[in-house]
């Protein structure tokens, strides 16, 4: 790869102008937000009409959906796998679920459970026809579950930005006092017990 084509790769990795959401940052205070719909006239803080950020300078990686999900509402690929096996196949019991994928079945009713505390998934109870019942999971509606899952992220960054924020003002207050140990100690120390 020759330079200038690395130079070209990094200026697009931070080209945020074509992307499907917008990020806005306010000229009068350190207010930034992120939309995915595009704003008539922009986004405002103060009154005034806050300026679209176009590039950024860190590099950033663009996440795949299995590493947000994970982060975001802790769920590894088998949890994806279930989840959408049972939004596309209807609703269906653990041991169906458990089948069409060659799970173990104690594995795929922990996720069944997990996906419905998340509110993925809904739980009900079907009768048979010999009597007793049996679980049967199946999806919420789309629309609910497009709002939800984005309100849920939204909320995972809010919490990832304060984390970064409150980072930022550890390194400034390090820089502003005069401490004994090194930044490294200082900073690990005031977020241990949050990993």
């Amino acid at each position: 790869m020759t330079d200038d084509a690395t130079s070209s790769e990094l200026s697009e990795k931070s080209d945020l102008r074509d992307r499907q959401y917008g990020i806005y940052q306010c000229n009068d205070c350190e207010n930034v937000v992120l939309t995915l719909q595009d704003c008539d006239g922009g986004m405002t803080c103060h009154g005034q009409t806050m300026e679209r950020v176009t590039d950024v300078n860190i590099d950033i990686k663009p996440p795949d959906v299995k590493q947000v999900l994970l982060d975001a509402f802790g769920l590894p690929k088998p949890g994806l796998d279930i989840c959408l096996c049972v939004i596309g196949e209807g609703p269906m019991p653990p041991s169906d679920v458990a089948e069409q994928l060659d799970y173990d079945e104690s594995t795929v009713r922990r996720y069944l459970n997990r996906l419905v505390d998340i509110g993925l998934l809904e739980k009900s109870q079907l009768n048979r026809e010999d009597g007793g019942f049996v679980n049967v999971y199946h999806s919420i509606d789309v629309t609910e579950m497009r709002r939800d899952t984005l309100i849920g992220f939204y909320a995972w960054a809010g919490e990832a930005a304060a984390l970064i924020e409150e980072a930022n003002l550890t390194k400034e207050e390090y820089l502003d006092d005069d401490y004994a140990d090194d930044l490294n100690d200082v900073f690990w120390d005031r977020f241990e017990g949050q990993s």
